[in-house]
């Protein structure tokens, strides 16, 4: 058995984004045959995400990139998140396929 390891890209991405937000937060969603999806939320309130192909992968590259994995989404750390009126008009046209 192979063990996969982040790409540098996918760390340098974590680590860009927690420094540019104050430190950052991450939970890892599952998202089928795409992968996971790394939900980032800044100790700003700014939220973004990243891609990996699995959530293995997702959960060593936070750690590479010094970002904490929170196991769900918590009542604190959704308080602190801020979205924007163009964010959730943009969330509402996107999809995720399958």
């Amino acid at each position: 058995m192979t063990l996969e390891h982040p790409n540098a890209g996918l760390i340098t991405g974590l680590k860009e984004f927690a420094a540019a937000h104050g430190g950052a937060k991450g939970v890892i969603e599952y998202v089928g045959k795409r992968g996971a999806r790394i939900v980032l939320v800044g100790n700003d309130g700014e939220w973004g995400d990243q891609f990996a192909d699995s959530t293995d992968i997702a959960r060593e590259a936070c750690v590479r990139a010094g970002i904490t994995v929170e196991n769900e989404w918590e009542r604190e750390l959704i308080e602190l998140m801020r979205p924007t009126n163009d964010l959730w008009r943009s969330m509402s046209k996107r999809t995720l396929t399958r």
